[in-house]
């Protein structure tokens, strides 16, 4: 899907187990930045590198000009198609320092962060040649790059990339899609991030892993985000407050009813999310969080 002169959108689907005989059907963007050559944002997940070269091909277009993949941050739907992508195009592979030794190393990934599925959307590991941190500049010729910004909350060593020229933002999985499955590891680093992307000016194009390209309602959307964000914030805090000593394990399937979400999928990441929010329990509305510094 084209969306700019430079930047087109793939959807990639993929499936995962969530249960005795359930899946779950998900879908994850990358980007592919066109130029002299070219620059692909996230991999998705494995044998998703047949999609993206044979869109590149669509476009007159030839896998070895892809040149530089950056990974908008570790998890496996985004990293999952890097090995393999890697491997064929002989790109080079960019990411945050604090993103990399889960990128480099997807059986510590797992061991520290088990989901469902992992394996099968994960193709391996692959090196890191770049790092990449906020404030960095990506040089893409022709009078283009892309600013790094630093978008923690979602995962360590999450980034997101700005197209001054384009009024572009790959925002990975930075911005919660509202009504969504709530993962991320620091709630307020969430909402700190979702606050330094509606920062931006000018955001004309908003690009995300989970939504639709957007082109218009983009303030609109983000604010939604947040008040998403706190309505999650405030279920943990109502349920905390029924349940004093009870721990995240605990209050989860709680939380879960409360925000309409079926139980059964009910995870450790989910698990982790709660008590991303009971961590942040001082804090009573997060929505009154603003930008650091």
């Amino acid at each position: 899907m084209r969306i700019t002169d430079r930047v087109h959108a793939l959807r990639i689907p993929f499936s995962l187990p969530v249960g005795p005989g359930k899946t779950l059907e998900r879908f994850v963007y990358a980007y592919i930045i066109l130029g002299k050559e070219i620059c692909l944002i996230d991999s998705g997940v494995s044998g998703s590198a047949e999609i993206i070269f044979d869109y590149l091909r669509s476009l007159k277009r030839e896998p070895d000009e892809l040149k530089l993949n950056v990974l908008t941050h570790a998890h496996p739907d985004h990293i999952g198609g890097a090995r393999e992508i890697r491997k064929l195009a002989h790109c080079l592979t960019a990411a945050h320092p604090d993103a990399a030794p889960w990128i480099e190393d997807t059986e510590r990934q797992f061991a520290e962060r088990p989901v469902p599925g992992f394996r099968t959307i994960v193709g391996g590991p692959v090196k890191i040649e770049t790092l990449l941190r906020g404030g960095d500049t990506v040089g893409l010729g022709e009078g283009y790059s892309l600013e790094v910004i630093d978008t923690p909350g979602h995962a360590r060593g999450h980034i997101a990339l700005y197209c001054r020229r384009e009024g572009a933002l790959f925002s990975g999985d930075a911005v919660p899609a509202p009504g969504s499955l709530p993962i991320y590891e620091d709630a307020v680093e969430s909402m700190r991030s979702i606050r330094t992307i509606q920062s931006i000016r000018p955001l004309s194009v908003l690009l995300s892993s989970w939504d639709e390209p957007r082109t218009a309602g983009i303030q609109d959307m983000l604010a939604k985000a947040a008040g998403f964000l706190q309505k999650i914030h405030s279920a943990v805090l109502n349920e905390m407050a029924a349940a004093p000593s009870a721990g995240a394990d605990e209050l989860a399937p709680a939380v879960l009813r409360r925000l309409g979400i079926p139980e059964y999928l009910l995870n450790p990441v989910l698990v982790r999310s709660v008590r991303a929010h009971m961590d942040a329990s001082a804090f009573r509305n997060l929505e009154k969080i603003r930008v650091a510094g």
